[in-house]
């Protein structure tokens, strides 16, 4: 945890991730026109859809050699009931206790990152979403930092503290993040590029998009960085306290 003290002390600020993964099911389309789509087939003998108030059931007969194989290299799944099931993870993502204490009397800016890993075998991929759980979201107590606010409709490229400037701000990193954090070196939300440490946005308690990808990647996965910020100016003076966020990382088959 990082702490904020009068301007006469040291302090830390500190950000703590509250991590939830939520499992939409999805699946790739075989075959679809202007009015159907159909995501998955079966040339079989027979079958059909039964439930009652108790119980669903849907069934295939006559499908040849169906059922999961698996090896040291590969996972099969053959045949239409095997098809349907989709496996995603999300690993947990640690506190991140940003780093080196700001001087009260100077302010200065405050690091710290976590990163997560996403697998999925679903062959249209996964978006992950970034959400605070309050606005501001660093606070302690009464007292808050405001979250960061871009120039732009974009993200800044740049994080910077002006000297009357008290902010929180994030930037992912990683193969997959959202075009909104991508940039062309020097300007975010366009090009395919991904600076390290560039592109800063501040948190909000609706979720935003962070990664996107349209492909499986099981069972390897990917790895997604978050970078947090805080910066207090210099002619600023923040209430004594010890600060924390709390944010929720969220992810979601295609």
């Amino acid at each position: 945890m990082r702490q904020i003290w009068p301007r006469s002390f040291g302090k830390a600020i500190g950000v703590s991730m509250l991590v939830v993964c939520i499992v939409q099911i999805g699946q790739a389309e075989v075959m679809s026109s202007s009015n159907f789509k159909m995501q998955s087939d079966s040339i079989n003998a027979g079958g059909a859809l039964s439930n009652s108030a108790t119980y669903k059931l849907e069934d295939s007969v006559g499908e040849q050699a169906t059922g999961n194989g698996t090896s040291t290299t590969y996972k099969l799944k053959a045949g239409y009931q095997q098809m349907q099931e989709v496996y995603l993870s999300l690993t947990a993502v640690p506190n991140v206790t940003l780093s080196p204490s700001i001087p009260g009397l100077t302010g200065g800016i405050s690091t710290g990152s976590a990163a997560f890993i996403v697998t999925t075998d679903s062959p249209a991929g996964y978006t992950v979403t970034l959400s605070a759980t309050s606005s501001p979201a660093m606070r302690s107590g009464v007292y808050t930092i405001a979250d960061y606010v871009p120039i732009g409709a974009a993200p800044d490229f740049l994080f910077t503290t002006d000297p009357t400037d008290v902010h929180f701000a994030y930037s992912p990193e990683g193969v997959d993040i959202a075009q909104r954090f991508k940039d062309n070196g020097s300007v975010c939300g366009v090009g395919v590029s991904d600076t390290a440490n560039r592109c800063f946005d501040g948190l909000s308690t609706s979720p935003v998009e962070i990664v996107r990808r349209t492909t499986g990647n099981h069972p390897n996965g990917a790895t997604t960085t978050l970078r947090f910020s805080v910066g207090v100016g210099g002619s600023v003076a923040v209430p004594a306290g010890q600060y924390k966020a709390t944010s929720t990382v969220t992810a979601l088959s295609l």
